[in-house]
């Protein structure tokens, strides 16, 4: 009789599902849905002469639900209803996109569903609530995901982006920080940066908070591409970042303790953090996809999480195809709700006694996005709490306002508005100036760079980047501010098969992509070695593609894989005229003239 164990990581058995004799015997060959009596939750069994696979129903990439695919036609594969990835069930393998996730498989055994969670690691050591007493702990709303925790004695703030954009020029605040925000960082006993995003890890902000307070104690995850990878590059200074292990209490004083997890979708770079005061648990979740494994702490007294959703170029920055703006706008509507359902649902599981969505407060101000701004519509607060409210109404929930504090021992005595002061009468809430062009200029100012006066540039970077031996052809187009190529800007193919740069596509049949980068971010992310989430994320390409498939081994590896240490600029300058001569035999095609010629 069989039963299912989840394979590879955890401590404990934990039962999901209990199928009997008779519900075990009606299995149908190929795939069968099944859901949990207990808490609804859902799994997929499949069948094929006499033997049974088994996982849980969620997508791997953001959680989403699968479905039955009406394109498969041997009944092995299911859909996501998210983003439409695909899941062999028969061999556990991702086929939409290829090559990229395996899905955890549920161990043989008897009549259940077995999974070995995760140990809790919050309950060592745990510790009785005291009282508290008003004032004494308080949590002021900045901006976006930046909060300043006030706990007994000490100050901590979350994740500081006060100043400049984010992703490269792409996201800006949407709120107005409070005047002394600044001033209120460089007087924090200890900083959290969940991860290396810049909406999160704001260079900019830490350039001025490094200036007065070099030495604040900075503490991020022991993630495996490290939180800080640009600092030396950045020109920071900072001089007491602490790196620390997931699942362990950081003691800071005898009342006040913190713990970071990490995610399981992106566990490369996403972490979380619990906070204790005197017994009293605060959880920030940030961006992760699923913390910890889906394991978290219930009925903790503040849980906060992001909840807006936009934040990805797909699909408001692809075109052909499907991708007309009806699709577009159905796609994210859809996405939104999904987003929203699943925020609430989470929050109601976890029974916090406060709830707060942040993390989401950003805005695609300038001028040149309002394409993106227009169309890429995002979750409201206000509209999360409302749901909440009624699916949960036991817990109270905050949307912040920029200097509005929570005073946590009155929100636990009564909770109620007093609770919560919101900022004076006349508060700016909203940004209205962003200073655009001193930030764009300083990304354009790479344009003119001595590296990019010579072609072989373009082998140079692609060999310090290290993709290859994947079947894809990319076709990068350098443009201006609308995505129309550049008369005097670089246009190049490179087949990822060998890492060649043709002229011409290959005749052999090969996926195709097609991007578009606006000329100064892309030469300021290739100058620097940045990720390519700069473009992507932060909407500075236009792209399409043939067939419409996503390619995760090749995005995965430009947006979190590329080499820590930046390209050899000064070695390759030196050795220009020999790339020069060992690039021209491929035929780099550079000049616009050839936007003419673009499949």
């Amino acid at each position: 009789m069989p039963d299912w164990r989840y394979k590879d990581r955890g401590h404990t058995d934990y039962y999901l599902l209990s199928l009997d004799s008779e519900a075990v015997f009606s299995l149908k060959d190929g795939i069968n849905f099944k859901k949990s009596p207990d808490d609804g939750k859902c799994y997929i069994i499949y069948k094929e002469n006499g033997e049974l696979k088994a996982c849980k129903n969620q997508c791997k990439h953001q959680g989403g639900l699968f479905i039955k695919d009406i394109e498969d036609l041997d009944g092995r594969t299911v859909r996501c209803t998210k983003h439409y990835w695909k899941l062999n069930v028969s061999t556990m393998q991702y086929v939409n996109p290829p090559d990229s996730f395996t899905q955890d498989e549920l161990d043989e055994g008897g009549l259940q569903l077995v999974e070995v969670i995760v140990w809790d690691p919050w309950s060592a050591d745990p510790q009785d609530p005291q009282e508290l007493q008003e004032g004494e702990v308080t949590v002021t709303y900045l901006t976006h995901a930046c909060m300043e925790l006030q706990l007994g004695g000490k100050k901590m703030i979350f994740d500081p982006w006060l100043t400049g954009p984010a992703f490269a020029r792409g996201w800006w605040l949407l709120h107005e920080p409070p005047a002394d925000s600044m001033e209120r960082l460089c007087m924090a006993d200890l900083i959290y940066i969940s991860h290396m995003h810049s909406d999160h890890l704001s260079y900019p902000t830490l350039k001025s908070l490094s200036a007065t307070r070099p030495d604040v104690p900075i503490y991020v995850g022991d993630t495996s591409r490290p939180v800080f990878w640009m600092l030396e590059k950045s020109q920071v200074q900072l001089t007491n970042i602490n790196v620390v292990p997931f699942g362990i209490w950081q003691n800071i004083d005898e009342h006040l303790r913190f713990m970071i997890l990490k995610d399981e979708v992106h566990p490369e770079m996403d972490t979380c953090i619990i906070v204790e005061y005197k017994g009293h648990m605060i959880l920030n979740t940030v961006d992760c996809t699923r913390p910890n494994y889906g394991r978290l702490p219930h009925n903790v007294d503040l849980m906060m999480s992001d909840f807006a959703g936009g934040a990805s170029g797909f699909p408001m920055t692809f075109s052909g195809g499907k991708y007309t703006e009806s699709w577009k706008a159905d796609f994210i509507k859809n996405e939104r709700k999904k987003l929203m359902n699943y925020k609430a649902q989470l929050v109601k599981s976890l029974q916090p006694k406060i709830y707060c969505p942040f993390a989401g407060y950003f805005v695609e101000a300038h001028p040149s996005d309002r394409y993106i701004k227009e169309t890429n519509t995002k979750n409201k607060a206000e509209e999360l709490n409302a749901l909440i409210k009624k699916s949960a109404p036991g817990i109270t929930t905050w949307t912040p306002k920029p200097g509005a504090v929570l005073d946590l021992a009155l929100a636990l005595m009564s909770p109620s508005r007093k609770a919560i002061t919101d900022p004076p009468s006349g508060t700016n809430i909203y940004k209205d100036s962003w200073d655009f062009d001193l930030y764009v200029d300083e990304l354009n100012r790479a344009i003119t760079a001595e590296i990019f006066k010579h072609k072989s540039w373009i082998q140079f970077y692609y060999n310090w980047a290290g993709f290859k031996n994947y079947d894809l052809v990319v076709r990068v187009i350098e443009t201006d501010e609308d995505f129309i190529p550049i008369d005097n800007g670089y246009n190049y193919l490179v087949d990822f098969m060998d890492l060649s740069f043709p002229t011409q596509r290959p005749t052999r049949e090969h996926p195709y992509e097609e991007i578009k980068n606006r000329i100064g971010v892309m030469r300021h992310v290739v100058k620097n070695g940045l990720l390519w989430d700069n473009l992507y994320i932060g909407f500075q390409n236009r792209l399409s593609r043939e067939p419409d498939v996503y390619h995760h081994q090749f995005w995965n590896h430009f947006q979190t894989e590329l080499p820590v240490t930046g390209p050899d600029w000064d070695l390759f300058l030196q050795q220009a005229p020999s790339y020069q001569r060992s690039a021209e035999p491929q035929g780099i095609q550079t000049e616009s003239g050839s936007a003419s010629t673009l499949s």
